[in-house]
């Protein structure tokens, strides 16, 4: 008898074997192991009587976007996934599929640089209004409220300054004023969180970062309700922010590695948080694993791993910071995280570059502040290189 896919999910429920094994059609395509690239723009009709249903790339409904979605979806036990061109595909089709004009969001402040703009420029475009609520505390956000508030989006682990939203907080608040509740996951992935499986309607992934793991594609994803899901879908096929079935393939395959990846990044981001906080040269160091941080306590409460990303404020300021980054020998300066190479920047310059002084100023994030995005490299080496350039 086949098995299907809901059969082999239910009885092997660990993400590690979801992250190799989801997905996979119950009849493999010619007994290929690999899920086979369908380099193919356009199928054959079958009949089908729903537009969004004919198989047809940009409607990123072809045999490899439909089994890339089937694992994810699996990976965070959610009902439903959809694969997009890149994580700002996946955010601002989600956006623009709950908010209409006349709409209010609540949104965290501390967030990635694209969404903070996307949020700040192009929503009111579109007349949706916006706040900006700290995602930490709770206490705050019905001050923020409005009739026309319609949804709250946070994330899980902030960029850059990797703090851990009050996440049952957003939960319960959204329930009680019926907000669709969004969170942004990429940071922590679905091995060291689970959206749905907390009540969040909708999780969003940048794929570019640690799902796929290797610097070598972008791509986003939105998980979550069926029926929500199938919303944004509808609207993205008419955006148009679809996946080649090529990158579908590359990212199939940095998936089934994540969750192997993702457990040497917490524990070696931890170390050399550990490091650098007993560092003399280093004034503070931002991760949720360390029993300073003003998140330690939520990490511990939600999170499996405080995931491979850290961020750090050196004394001396930009120039110091500048130095550190190009004294550095195994760290590349470069954007982005989550793959198998280190990589050190200051988000001022990079990733939050096209935001204003006074935007970076209400976030709280200082021209000096140095962003490291911990990959596969020994700790030791990582750690002895990191001090060389400190000392140097």
């Amino acid at each position: 008898m086949t098995t299907t896919l809901q059969q082999q999910t239910d009885r092997h429920p660990s993400i590690e074997t979801k992250a190799i094994h989801a997905g996979t059609p119950a009849t493999r395509y010619a007994g290929a192991v690999s899920m086979p690239v369908f380099q193919s723009s356009i199928y054959e009709f079958a009949g089908e009587t729903d537009y969004h249903s004919i198989p047809y790339i940009r409607l990123n409904n072809t045999p490899n976007h439909v089994a890339l979605g089937e694992k994810l979806a699996a990976m965070e036990n959610a009902e439903a996934a959809l694969i997009t061109g890149s994580g700002m595909a996946a955010i601002a089709t989600s956006l623009l599929t709950v908010l209409s004009h006349g709409d209010h969001v609540l949104v965290q402040r501390r967030i990635y640089g694209g969404t903070h703009t996307f949020v700040t420029h192009a929503l009111p475009q579109y007349g949706i209004a916006y706040d900006f609520i700290d995602g930490t505390d709770a206490s705050g956000w019905a001050a923020k409220l409005r009739p026309n508030t319609k949804a709250i989006y946070v994330e899980t682990i902030s960029n850059p300054h990797v703090e851990v939203s009050d996440l049952r907080g957003v939960v319960e608040f959204a329930r009680a004023h019926n907000l669709v509740s969004m969170v942004d996951n990429t940071v922590a992935t679905p091995v060291n969180f689970r959206p749905a499986e907390h009540g969040f309607d909708l999780s969003l992934h940048s794929c570019t970062k640690y799902l796929n793991g290797h610097t070598d594609i972008v791509a986003g994803a939105v998980i979550g309700s069926a029926p929500l899901v199938k919303r944004v879908t509808h609207h993205l096929n008419h955006l148009g922010g679809c996946l080649d079935p090529h990158a579908c393939h590359l990212l199939d395959r940095g998936v089934k590695t994540l969750a192997v990846r993702m457990r040497f990044q917490n524990e070696s981001s931890m170390a050399i948080a550990e490091f650098l906080e007993r560092h003399p040269r280093v004034r503070r160091v931002n991760y949720p694993g360390l029993p300073s941080s003003p998140s330690h306590g939520r990490a511990r409460e939600w999170l499996e791993g405080s995931s491979g990303l850290l961020s750090f404020d050196v004394h001396g300021g930009v120039a110091e910071a500048d130095r550190i980054i190009q004294q550095v020998t195994i760290p590349i300066h470069a954007p982005s995280l989550g793959g198998v190479e280190t990589l050190i920047s200051r988000p001022v310059a990079l990733s939050h570059s096209g935001l204003a002084p006074e935007e970076l100023e209400a976030m709280g994030l200082s021209e000096s502040l140095i962003r490291l995005s911990v990959g596969l490299e020994a700790t030791r080496d990582l750690i002895d290189d990191l001090e060389q350039a400190l000392e140097a």
